[in-house]
């Protein structure tokens, strides 16, 4: 077993260091998954079989030593050198393959329970969600606000609550599900978006914004002062980033699902949002690629809400909830 052991810790380390030098694309869920499990196989066979087994040679140990005595006490030899208790220990002592996997399954399993169904920890990597959204934030998402879902295969068994336009929400990109996106819900099912010369409305009406002043955005190059306003979508409100100047010319990056529900013109892009899908925009409206260019997002690929930057190591105020 001990060889085993080895084994599969060198096929773990493989495929970290091969997952980290980009070789291949892990999957850190499928990994937790199966870390559970072989752990788990291991814990079963401790409890089960090994340690009975250890305690058996250690009480083994005792009685052949107690029989001693007693054979020499009969002989009139009251008294016998010899004291078995350290190899007793070393008997009953676990070994490191089994210390570094039965003994870390109730660890990982709480992991893997927390990230499946409570809260998963994201970075953000880029600046479209500024100004709600820094590069480096550190943030949680809510597991269980959309509902319930199987891990690994993220197939919903229980409901919660729906999906509300104006939430943060974080999912596996459609056109690479194995990337993880976070984007802002500006279309529920049913919804007509039209984003036409920069100004976004919702079901043909327009959603209201007000100036807020200038924003330093150093998301990306060149760093620059960009307009910043508050939008509300119903009775919620939040802050984007829009460049008057800058026009923008909707292309779509690929021939998406439901592609036949989007018309594309000089002034910007209009969709009808299917069943079970969302429409995702980013915050800084200008440097954002979301649903104006790669499509819905089906309801199968959904993460999670976010709502707490939990740390940002080089602005310690960013700290808290946000919506």
């Amino acid at each position: 077993m001990s060889a085993l052991t080895g084994v599969l810790y060198a096929l773990l380390l493989a495929y970290l260091c091969g997952w980290y030098m980009g070789q291949w694309s892990g999957n850190f869920a499928l990994l937790l998954f199966i870390l559970t499990t072989v752990t788990f196989a291991y814990w079963l066979a401790e409890r089960f079989h090994f340690l009975p087994a250890r305690k058996a040679a250690a009480q083994a140990l005792v009685d052949s030593d107690a029989k001693r005595r007693e054979t020499l006490a009969s002989q009139g030899i009251q008294r016998v050198d010899g004291d078995i208790e350290g190899a007793r220990q070393t008997l009953l002592q676990q070994p490191w393959w089994l210390d570094w996997t039965a003994g870390l399954f109730p660890v990982i399993l709480v992991v893997f329970l927390l990230r499946s169904f409570v809260v998963e920890p994201f970075k953000i990597p880029s600046g479209s969600m500024v100004p709600t959204l820094m590069v480096g934030d550190l943030i949680l998402v809510n597991k269980f606000h959309y509902g319930i879902r199987l891990p690994v295969i993220n197939k919903k068994i229980i409901a919660n609550h729906d999906v509300q336009r104006g939430d943060v929400m974080v999912f596996r990109y459609p056109m690479n599900p194995e990337q993880d996106y976070i984007k802002r819900v500006i279309g529920i099912p049913g919804d007509e978006v039209s984003y036409q010369n920069q100004r976004l409305y919702i079901n043909g009406q327009l959603a209201p914004v007000q100036p807020q002043g200038d924003f330093y955005d150093d998301s990306g190059s060149p760093r620059l002062y960009r307009p910043r306003f508050t939008e509300k979508l119903g009775e919620r409100e939040h802050q984007i980033l829009v460049e008057p100047k800058q026009g923008a010319l909707f292309r779509p990056d690929a021939n998406f699902p439901h592609l036949d529900q989007c018309n594309y013109t000089l002034e910007g892009v209009s969709c009808k949002v299917p069943a079970g899908h969302y429409f995702m925009m980013g915050d800084n409206r200008d440097n954002s690629r979301d649903s104006r260019y790669w499509g819905f997002v089906p309801d199968e690929n959904i993460v999670g809400k976010a709502f707490l930057i939990w740390m940002n190591f080089g602005n310690l105020k960013r700290v808290g909830f946000f919506d």
